[in-house]
């Protein structure tokens, strides 16, 4: 029997046993279980055959006590108000684990944007924006790039903003492209910072990453970035999981050259095809007898089901909320090392913030300035994680969930409820 997993369910189930550990008590964190805010709109397009179709779009905001709300929009046709409201809480764990001035925020529209021409694309996505503008904003969301979401519709969202506001507005979003103030460095940083969260923790546990094997599911922006570093590091990419399957060689795929296809012939590895690969199922991709598992496609992912079967000693999450309470308790017995998403995949957001100061400056860094200052926060980041996690005898990830919730508290004591 399928089983059904709510996400902002999971993250609830986490905060309360963060809360717990850090000896909170529930008035301290109670307003943090629930979004401040939480929007539902319509979205009408006129499609290229004249007809109209309605859409459902969601904004949710989280917490602001540590700044602006931030998060990305993803189009998606299972995306839900549970879905946005779970991935808008983990923004703001994210951010403050990092330890950047923001809050979390998320959106979505239900939809498949591969049913969808460009034209209809561009229409919805202004569209949406309009809907939400009295949301969003340099200084109280700014929006992202996200699941089927990209620099493209970044740029759209900006010009409807600006155009709506009567004057350029680059702040308004991030992700977008350097013609339009984007960051150097920015496409990458998810992968990037995933990586060199995964190299911390190999350095303090004692392990060389050259020559580890590594399983991939996902090879979009967040995973074939990934994938690509991890390679050029040393690391053996033996299996590459997407939409149309999985492709398996245990001698090594070759990143590059299954990246160039897949730029090429519509992000997929459908008909990719390498010496001494072969295709092999979903169930059999979780129990490869890998060292690393890489999941960074959707959440929930990793769940009660296939978690008993995993090999790997070590799980890197690029996805958002990829892995159920249960799976964590399954894994979390056998040993397996996660190292979580809130702190893995926060490299997109904090060079997020890089565009987002840029902007506001009106002055452009250079990508080994970025890179450079994205190792420092991930780095400290990562060591402060550590420390918590071995002090307090607790997961990674349940350590991660006390930074962010330590400070978050604090920062709410200090600013007060209004009024």
């Amino acid at each position: 029997m399928a089983h059904t997993y709510n996400p902002y369910e999971n993250m609830l189930a986490v905060l309360e046993e963060a809360a717990g550990k850090l000896g909170l008590c529930r008035n301290d964190y109670v307003a943090l279980r629930t979004a401040e805010r939480e929007m539902i709109v319509s979205v009408p397009v006129v499609m290229d055959d004249g007809r109209t179709e309605v859409f459902q779009g969601y904004r949710v905001q989280h917490c602001s006590t540590r700044g602006p709300y931030k998060g990305g929009v993803r189009f998606h046709p299972d995306a839900d108000l549970d879905e946005v409201k779970a991935l808008a809480a983990w923004m703001t764990w994210k951010c403050a684990v990092v330890n950047i001035p923001y809050g979390g925020a998320k959106g979505g529209i239900r939809v498949d944007p591969s049913k969808l021409s460009i034209n209809e694309l561009t229409r919805m996505t202004k569209r949406y924006v309009a809907q939400i503008l009295p949301l969003i904003g340099p200084e109280q969301d700014i929006p992202a790039p996200d699941l089927n979401t990209d620099g493209q519709v970044m740029a759209w969202m900006m010009d409807a903003y600006s155009m709506l506001k009567g004057y350029s507005v680059p702040a308004v979003v991030t992700g977008k492209p350097l013609e339009i103030g984007g960051s150097l460095g920015r496409m990458e940083a998810t992968g990037r910072g995933a990586t060199m969260t995964l190299l911390s923790y190999l350095d303090k546990v004692g392990k060389k990453g050259p020559g580890m094997t590594v399983a991939v599911q996902g090879f979009g922006n967040v995973g074939g970035t990934g994938a690509k570093l991890l390679a050029e590091a040393g690391f053996k990419v033996v299996a590459i999981n997407d939409v149309d399957g999985t492709l398996y060689n245990p001698g090594g795929i070759d990143v590059h050259r299954a990246l160039d296809f897949a730029h090429t012939h519509g992000k997929t590895l459908k008909n990719y095809e390498e010496p001494g690969a072969k295709r092999i199922s979903a169930k059999e991709f979780w129990a490869l007898p890998v060292d690393i598992l890489f999941p960074a496609a959707m959440e929930n992912q990793i769940n009660e089901d296939n978690a008993p079967a995993i090999k790997a000693g070590i799980i890197l999450e690029g996805a958002n909320g990829p892995t159920t309470v249960e799976a964590d308790a399954i894994l979390n017995a056998k040993g397996v090392a996660i190292i979580p998403d809130i702190l893995a995949n926060a490299g997109g957001v904090v060079v997020s913030y890089f565009e987002w100061v840029q902007n506001l400056e009106a002055f452009t860094w250079e990508e080994d300035e970025v890179n450079h200052k994205l190792a420092q926060i991930m780095e400290k980041a990562f060591a402060e994680v550590w420390r918590v996690s071995t002090e307090k005898k607790v997961p990674l990830r349940m350590a991660a969930y006390m930074v962010a919730l330590d400070r978050v508290v604090k920062a709410r004591k200090l600013r007060g409820i209004f009024p």
